[in-house]
């Protein structure tokens, strides 16, 4: 499949990551490693998000090196060699001559090569941009080529001063997602819209939380995405009131609600979308009191979204109708205020609004900048869930309510002039709902 970013613009992002690193430094960043399942069982591979945003190579066992300055080529990749016979069994590999040609770096190398190349290209340069503490056996091949060079002082060898987290240049790059990035992350949020609305249409009582499980990953692959972003949540009837559950095991009663957060990755890219309905395809009516709550919450949010405001006003706004809806149904007291300065609220909604997203679900990016909360500008993506979960163990209110978990959950881009909702495929009103599930 052909990626919808072009390699010019993974070569563009190496660039900027350059214009920020000090005079005379380099960078050194491994790809995801190889984890076992079980016995000689792999893992599906899935990139570091990291390496993946400076490169979109897909192989393990490689290591991306940026030297700024450096005559030869400053983007330089270490990966596997071609290999016929393995990749018989295991697959085609790209090589050193293929790195250079579909991936746009500057020069390639062997991995099996990189501790005779790699201290070369450190000698000389005062400082090392690095995901220090990422991967504990990778630390300690960095600091072996350290070592190396600190052992030819004496012959004029100069090693690095000091090391700097690249992820403080790094990750400030990513939360602002280019064009390319938001039509990816757009054709992810249609995708899992549709598998949320067929999910939908499926429920019916005596299925299992499973099935809606399964119909989600089915409509995932038939649209050539085979991941998802993270584990789904499928939870019927009092399930829905924990926030990550996983199970996915029970039954669907006629009578309950059940809650749905799942999206797929596609090129990397997450969606994360939660819808809340009903099994029999009606609401009743503490259901719907509670729901239309959420909602309204959600619309007040998303309408905060933009430019020049900060990132917890649509927190706040949310905050305040979720707040003042607990209050209209008698589920806490009063004032308003009092209840926000007291948390009253909180054992119906104990989470945060959103959170920024992309090529990891929880993605990258300060929330706040110098101790401010930091002011959403174009480009960033970022969910809006807020949620009301009554525990089936509350007994402060009303049977009625108790064991109703509700989150209503979008993915927004923050655009010139407002912002743009990615996932707007999958219907969320009452009405809406109740018309999808009964055609």
């Amino acid at each position: 499949m052909t990626s919808m970013i072009p390699v010019k613009e993974f070569a563009e992002r190496r660039r900027k990551l350059m214009d920020h690193m000090a005079p005379e430094s380099i960078a050194i960043l491994p790809s995801a490693p190889e984890r076992v399942r079980n016995r000689d069982v792999l893992h599906p591979f899935r990139q570091d998000s990291d390496f993946h945003y400076l490169t979109g190579f897909g192989e393990p066992d490689s290591v991306l090196v940026l030297i700024p300055g450096r005559a030869h080529g400053e983007s330089v990749l270490f990966c596997k060699e071609r290999d016929p016979l393995k990749e018989q069994w295991d697959g085609f590999l790209v090589g050193q001559e293929g790195a250079v040609e579909r991936y746009g770096v500057d020069d390639a190398f062997p991995i099996g090569d990189i501790d005779d190349i790699l201290p070369g290209l450190i000698e000389g340069r005062s400082r090392i941009y690095y995901p220090l503490g990422k991967d504990r056996g990778f630390d300690t091949r960095v600091m072996d080529w350290v070592k190396v060079i600190r052992s030819k002082v004496r012959t004029g060898a100069r090693p690095p001063g000091e090391f700097a987290a690249v992820e403080h240049l790094l990750h400030d790059l990513r939360l602002y997602k280019s064009a390319n990035e938001i039509k990816v992350m757009a054709k992810a949020g249609e995708i899992s819209a549709q598998a949320h609305c067929n999910a939908m249409k499926l429920a019916r009582e005596g299925l299992g939380e499973y099935h809606l499980e399964a119909e989600l990953i089915h409509t995932f692959r038939q649209h050539g995405t085979r991941e998802t972003a993270y584990p789904s949540i499928v939870g019927g009837g009092v399930n829905g009131c924990i926030l990550h559950y996983i199970e996915n095991s029970e039954s669907l009663n006629n009578g309950d609600l059940v809650l749905i957060d799942a999206g797929c990755e596609l090129e990397c890219y997450a969606s994360d979308i939660t819808r809340t309905f009903p099994v029999s395809g009606h609401f009743s009516e503490p259901q719907k009191a509670l729901y239309n709550v959420v909602l309204n919450a959600q619309f007040a949010a998303i309408d905060v979204v933009r430019p020049g405001n900060h990132w917890n006003q649509p927190h706040e706004a949310a905050l305040n109708v979720l707040t003042q809806g607990l209050i209209d149904l008698g589920l806490i007291a009063g004032p308003l205020d009092d209840a926000i300065a007291n948390e009253t609220f909180k054992p119906f909604f104990m989470h945060r609004t959103g959170h920024w997203l992309g090529l990891d679900v929880h993605d990258v990016g300060d929330y706040k900048v110098g101790g401010v909360w930091r002011q959403l500008e174009p480009g960033m993506v970022m969910t809006v869930e807020p949620g009301l979960y009554v525990s089936p163990s509350n007994t402060d209110v009303d049977e009625r309510w108790r064991g109703i978990g509700i989150r209503i959950e979008d993915d927004v881009v923050v655009t010139k002039d407002g912002c743009r909702v990615l996932t707007n495929g999958v219907p969320k009103t009452i009405d809406e709902i109740e018309a999808l599930m009964a055609g």
